[in-house]
């Protein structure tokens, strides 16, 4: 490795950061994804409020964090002054990211 290289707490060098500073301001949209249904248009078109969808998830179960349509990671819902968050659980691998793009 050359001396002149300096290392971040992530295990980035300093000079691999300033190559990717020009990403740093491009916005990117982040979806948590609850869980899935299949329903019917005649079940659709006859939706009310109160009526509930059924999801395939369980209680309990992971939710999933996509950014632009990709899953990221997955994690637990948390409540932080009257909003709702995402807690990560389990974030994808960089490499398994990077594979998943095609």
């Amino acid at each position: 490795m050359d001396a002149t290289k300096k290392i971040d707490s992530q295990g980035s060098s300093t000079e691999d950061t300033r190559n990717l500073e020009f990403l740093f301001d491009i916005p990117l949209q982040v979806s948590v994804e609850v869980g899935r249904a299949r329903i019917l248009v005649k079940d659709l078109l006859q939706m009310r409020e109160g009526y509930v969808i059924e999801l395939e998830k369980l209680a309990g179960e992971p939710l999933d964090l996509y950014v632009n349509s990709r899953l990221v990671a997955k994690g637990e819902a948390v409540l932080i002054n009257d909003k709702f968050g995402l807690r990560l659980t389990d974030v994808i691998s960089q490499t398994e990211r990077i594979e998943n793009l095609g």
